[in-house]
This record gives C-alpha cells, structure tokens and sequence, in this order.
C-alpha cells in the first residue's frame, strides 16, 4: 500500500483551546478547556472521543472545524494545513458537523428543504433550482425522511427525525470528514440504535471519516475503530476499540470500563465498581502535574510534579501515566 493511501486523513497536533472567563473584577483567568491534544484519524475510520461532561471533547470537535479559532496547535487535513480563509473555505465543504441537540441546531424559520440545502447554496454546488431539488430529495431519501416533508418545518418533526435532517444538511456538501458530537444523547434509546445503524451504512456507502464524541462508552465501542479517552482537556488514553475495552491501562478509563453494564446478571455480578474518590477540579484551578492525580489511587509525588507524556505501552496503545 503506498503512503498515500495510508497517510490520515485528518491530523491534529497540540492542539490548545483556552477561553478568558472574568474572575473577579478586572481581572481574567484562562480556562484550559483542551490543553496539548495530539492525534490522527486515518481515511474512512471512525475514532471514538469519550470522557465525563466537561472534559473538553466538544471543544475539540468544534476547534476542529475552526468554529472557535485554535490557541494554539495545528490541523492537518489531507496533507494541507488549515490556515488561511482559502483554505478553510474548502475545509468546511469537505469536514461537516452533526450538533448534540436537534431542538437548538435547526433553524425553526426555514423549512427542511432550505435548511437541507443551506450548505449547497454556501458553496455553489448545483447550477440550477432543478438540480438543487433533485439533490435535497435524494439526500432526504439517503436519511430515511420522506420527501413530501421537504416543506415542512423542524418542529413538526420527532428528535429523531430532526436529527436525520441534521445529517441530510451535513452530507449536503459531500463531506469526507464528519464530526459527530453526541449525535444521540438526546434521542430514547430505540432511536439511539436507528442512527447509530445509519451513520454506520452512510459511512460504508459514502466512504465518510468520522469523529464520534459521546460520554456513553458503550455506543462508542459499537461504532468505533479507535478509542480516544479526554479528562480535563487532557488525553489520558488511546487505542483500538478492541484493546481499549478489554485491557484499559489508565487508572481512569479502567474505572470508566468498570461503569458499563453488563447484559449477562452473572457477569454483572462479578464485576467490581471502581469509584473515584473525590471532586473533578475546577478547569480554572488545575492541579500542578497530572490532571487525574487528585482521584487516583496511584498517584506519587511525581504526578505532582510533571504532567505524563503519551506513550506506546504496546503497539498501537498510548497512555499518559507516569507508572504505566
């Protein structure tokens, strides 16, 4: 295989996003919400990004993107490094989002049809009305919508349905690049599945890279090839699903491994719940060192004194840990 073909798609190196929060007055403090997060996607895989609310994996997806202008880092995508208004123009048609919440990510004035056809518009991609409707039917039909719908609008629709209309806009550019950010944390659990099984099918269909953020490391390991695992901005841990969810090595996933149900009540049983002592820092006062140090059992004055660098512990798995 040559070097293109097995070059990743997409490549981000130290990456850093701090935000200025007001603490007091005239004074400002930055809040590191990802701090020196490195890491590649190759072409046509899926990498799971998991982690407890707040740890910073949105920001990532979003920084990736450049909806919020990086820190400091760089983003590579295809071999191009994203600098520059015309080079981030033809990055948004070719790297596409699907948001969290279909209620607040769909414009409620605009009907299916404009808001599926928002980005074909941005970017020039049909040369006539014909062909515009032509394709929005065809991406309503790639979702599972009907295409009578086209002049209904987002609020008519069930969060399952608003979501597939939140994919049809995302796959209007004919995206390679796709960042899912919790895609179904706000949909029941049977439609959970039916997205889910989607996504996968456009992904084989379409040949599409996928960033899938969540905090549900059980739909993650479904639907991922590799596993990324953020704690206060930081990444603690990556490697194959596989690997990742068999023999974690970082004291906070394995306590995360430990926390997902069983379906058999024998093994259930059996298996041992590691809870974290104490209270996740404030990302405003970080601990000196290793972010997890206040919660792990393995922590030495080390960990207090340096931050942990990634490391292969064993072919394709890296972990940040002093004592790994």
């Amino acid at each position: 295989m040559s070097d293109k073909r097995t070059a990743p798609l997409v490549q981000v190196r130290h990456l850093k996003q701090y935000f200025p929060v007001s603490t007091g007055l005239f004074k400002k403090t930055m809040l590191k919400a990802v701090d020196d997060v490195s890491f590649e996607i190759e072409k046509g895989e899926t990498l799971g990004l998991v982690g407890e609310s707040g740890c910073g994996k949105t920001t990532v997806g979003r920084t990736m993107l450049h909806l919020y202008k990086p820190t400091e880092g760089e983003i590579w995508f295809d071999g191009t490094k994203i600098e520059g208004t015309q080079a981030l123009h033809s990055y948004r048609r070719r790297a596409q989002m699907v948001f969290q919440d279909p209620y607040s990510s769909l414009n409620p004035r605009m009907t299916v049809a404009d808001i599926v056809a928002e980005p074909i518009d941005v970017h020039h991609l049909c040369p006539n009305k014909k062909a515009r409707e032509d394709r929005i039917r065809e991406l309503m039909s790639l979702v599972g919508l009907n295409t009578e719908h086209a002049t209904r609008y987002a609020h008519e629709f069930s969060g399952g349905q608003r979501q597939r209309i939140g994919i049809a806009r995302a796959l209007a550019s004919q995206p390679e690049f796709i960042v899912c950010d919790e895609p179904v944390s706000a949909l029941d659990v049977s439609i959970q599945a039916q997205v889910i099984n989607m996504l996968e099918d456009l992904q084989q269909q379409l040949g599409l890279t996928y960033l899938f953020i969540a905090h549900d490391i059980s739909v993650v390991k479904h639907i991922s090839n590799r596993i990324a695992v953020m704690y206060l901005g930081h990444m603690m841990e990556l490697a194959s699903s596989n690997e990742l969810t068999h023999h974690p090595l970082h004291p906070y996933t394995i306590s995360l491994m430990s926390a997902v149900p069983l379906p058999d009540p024998r093994e259930s049983r059996k298996q041992q719940r590691i809870v974290l002592e104490g209270d996740v820092p404030s990302p405003l006062k970080m601990p000196s060192g290793c972010p997890f140090r206040t919660r792990c059992s393995r922590a030495t004055e080390e960990c207090a004194r340096r931050c942990p660098e990634m490391k292969e512990a064993a072919p394709g798995h890296f972990v940040a840990c002093h004592h790994i």
